[in-house]
C-alpha cells in the first residue's frame, strides 16, 4: 500500500542495469495464450517486461503476482526458456511445501469444534497465529497463548490477527471503525443485499455482525482475501482464499463456484463488490481480475440486463485516477476520505498533505452517495455531488476540481485547477512544483510523452515497434560490420607477426653460422 507510484519492483530484466532515465514494469500478454503460465506457490505467474524511455523492450519474463520482493517469492523465468523434468518436479515440490498446513475442509471442522468447547479451554496460539483444540496445548506450551477467546473475538478475527505488514507482500492496512462503519451504512442506504469483499477483512467482519445483532439487517459477504488465517473462522460460504492479482482460488473448483453462486444469486441483483487492494500492486492486473468476476457476475444475467454493470466500490489512492478510469470509464472518485488503524500516515483528520490520500472509485453515480455533513462534507448543486469542505467550485473548469482535499487554484495558461503548491514553469510550459527538473524523467507513456495512458495502450505503439526494430537491425548489421573488420585486422595482425617470427628466425640462424 505505500508504494506511490504503480511500480513492480520484485526482479530486474536483462539490460536494465545502468539504465538513465524514466523506467518501469508492465505486465505483457503471453506470446502464445494457450500456453498456461508458470506456477508459483501464489498461483499462475504474470508476464512482465521493464521498459525504459527511449530504449527498446527488454527480454520478458515471469515473476510472482503477489510479490514484488524475490526475497518473498523468488520465482523467475525467461518466457522463452525451456525447464527440465527434475527443475519442473523440484518446483511442484517447492509450491507444496509452500500451501497452508491444513486443508479448508479441516480448517473447518477444526472451528466447529473449537466453537463448542468451554471458553476455558478456547485458546489462540499469538505465536502461530492458531486456534488450539486440546490435542495442540501441549505443542504450543512455551508460546504465547491468549485463553478464554469468546465468541465476540471469534467474529473480529482480524483484530485477534496480528496485520501483515510487509509492504512489498501483503502490508495489511485494515478500514478503522470510522471509515468501516460509513461503508456498512452507505451499502445498507443504497439497498444491497450482497456484498463481495475483495481483500477487505474488517469489513467483512462489521457486515456480519451488523447481521447477527440486527434482525432488520439482511446482508450478507462473503470474503476473497490472500491471508489464509482467515480460513480458521469462517465457513466455506464466507471466505475464499484468493490471489487478486491473478483471479487464483487456492482452493480450486470448489472455492471458485462458492465465488459464482454468490455472484449469481438472485439473478445478480442486489449485489455490490468492494475492493481494498494493496496500494503497491499494478492496476492492470487488478482490472483483468475484476473483469473476470464482473463476467462471473453476468452469466447470470438475462440478455434483456446485458448493458448492467455490476456495482463496484474500488478504494485506492486518487493519483491512480487516470489509471483506474483508464480500464472502467464508467468510475468516478468520491471525495471520502478512507483512513486505517495501523497506518501512521492514512488518517482521517490531518490537514494539508497530511490528509489520506485514499478514496473510493465507483460506477454508482455520485449523486446517490451522501457523504456525512458532520465530517465537513456538503452537496455541490452545481456537479451534483458531495465534496470535501475545501474543495471549491471553479467556475472555469466548471467543476469542484481538488482531489487531495485542499483548495486547488486555476491556472489560466495549463487551463486547468492544479494543486495549490504548484507553480507554472515557462519551460516545462506546464504547472509543477517548483524545485522540480525541467530536464528529468517524465510519468506518462514511454513511446509519446503523454500522460493519460501507458506505453501498451498508445496508439503509435506500432509504429514505435517498427522504428526499434529497424534501429535493431542497424545495430546489428553495425555490430556485424565491427566483427569483420575485427577479425580482418586480427588476421592481418596474425600474418604481420609470422613474417616477423621468420625474419627472427633466418637472423638467428645467420648469426649463429
Amino acid at each position: 500500500m505505500a508504494a506511490p507510484r504503480d511500480g513492480f519492483e520484485a526482479v530486474e530484466a536483462e539490460g536494465s542495469a545502468g539504465c538513465r532515465g524514466s523506467s518501469g514494469m508492465e505486465v505483457v500478454l503471453p506470446s502464445d495464450p494457450a500456453v498456461p503460465a508458470p506456477l508459483c506457490p501464489h498461483g499462475p505467474t504474470l508476464l512482465f517486461v521493464k521498459v525504459t524511455q527511449g530504449k527498446e523492450e527488454t527480454r520478458r519474463f515471469y515473476a510472482c503476482s503477489a510479490c514484488r520482493d524475490r526475497k518473498d517469492c523468488n520465482f523467475f523465468q525467461w518466457e522463452d526458456e525451456k525447464l527440465s523434468g527434475a527443475r519442473l518436479a523440484a518446483r511442484e515440490a517447492h509450491n507444496r511445501r509452500c500451501q497452508p498446513p491444513l486443508s479448508r475442509r479441516q480448517c473447518v471442522e477444526r472451528y466447529l469444534k473449537f466453537i463448542e468447547l468451554p471458553l476455558t479451554q478456547r485458546k489462540f496460539c499469538q505465536r502461530c497465529q492458531q486456534l488450539l483444540l486440546p490435542d495442540d496445548w501441549g505443542q504450543h506450551s512455551e508460546h504465547q497463548v491468549l485463553g478464554d477467546v469468546s465468541i465476540t473475538q471469534l467474529r473480529r478475527p482480524s483484530q485477534l490477527l496480528y496485520p501483515l505488514e510487509n509492504k512489498k507482500t501483503n502490508a495489511q492496512y485494515l478500514f478503522a471503525d470510522r471509515s468501516c462503519q460509513f461503508l456498512v451504512d452507505l451499502l445498507s442506504a443504497l439497498g444491497f443485499r450482497r456484498v463481495l469483499c475483495v481483500g477487505t477483512p474488517r469489513l467483512h467482519e462489521l457486515i456480519r455482525l451488523t447481521a447477527s445483532g440486527d434482525k432488520k439487517s439482511n446482508i450478507k459477504s462473503l470474503l476473497l482475501d490472500i491471508d489464509f488465517r482467515y480460513s480458521q473462522f469462517y465457513m466455506e460460504d464466507s471466505f475464499c482464499h484468493y490471489n487478486m492479482f491473478n483471479h487464483h482460488f487456492f482452493d480450486g473448483k470448489t472455492a471458485l463456484e462458492v465465488c459464482r453462486a454468490f455472484l449469481q444469486e438472485d439473478k445478480g441483483e442486489g449485489i455490490i463488490m468492494v475492493t481494498d487492494p494493496p496500494f503497491g500492486g499494478l492496476v492492470e492486473p487488478l482490472a483483468i481480475t475484476f473483469r473476470k468476476l464482473i463476467a462471473m457476475w453476468k452469466e447470470g444475467q438475462s440478455q434483456d440486463d446485458s448493458h448492467k454493470e455490476l456495482p463496484i466500490f474500488w478504494i485506492f489512492p486518487y493519483f491512480f485516477e487516470s489509471r483506474i478510469c483508464q480500464f472502467f470509464p464508467s468510475f468516478r472518485m468520491l471525495d471520502y476520505q478512507v483512513d486505517y488503524d495501523n497506518h501512521a500516515l492514512y488518517k482521517h483528520g490531518k490537514t494539508g498533505r497530511k490528509q489520506s490520500p485514499v478514496r473510493i472509485f465507483t460506477n454508482i453515480p455520485p449523486n446517490k452517495i451522501i457523504l456525512p455533513t458532520e465530517e465537513g462534507y456538503r452537496f455541490c448543486s452545481l456537479c451534483q455531488r458531495y465534496v470535501s469542505l475545501e474543495n471549491q467550485h471553479c467556475e472555469h473548469c466548471n467543476s469542484c476540481t481538488s482531489k487531495d482535499g485542499r483548495k486547488w487554484n486555476h491556472c489560466f495558461l495549463c487551463k486547468k485547477c492544479v494543486k495549490p503548491s504548484w507553480i507554472h514553469c515557462s519551460i516545462c510550459n506546464h504547472c509543477a512544483v517548483p524545485d522540480h527538473s525541467c530536464e528529468g524523467p517524465k510519468d506518462g507513456c514511454f513511446i509519446c510523452g503523454e500522460l493519460d495512458h501507458k506505453r501498451s495502450t498508445c496508439p503509435n505503439i506500432a509504429t514505435s515497434k517498427r522504428a526499434n526494430k529497424a534501429v535493431g537491425k542497424q545495430k546489428q548489421r553495425k555490430s556485424n560490420k565491427m566483427k569483420m573488420e575485427t577479425t580482418k585486422g586480427q588476421s592481418m595482425n596474425h600474418t604481420s607477426a609470422t613474417r616477423r617470427k621468420k625474419r627472427r628466425e633466418r637472423a638467428h640462424q645467420y648469426l649463429g653460422s
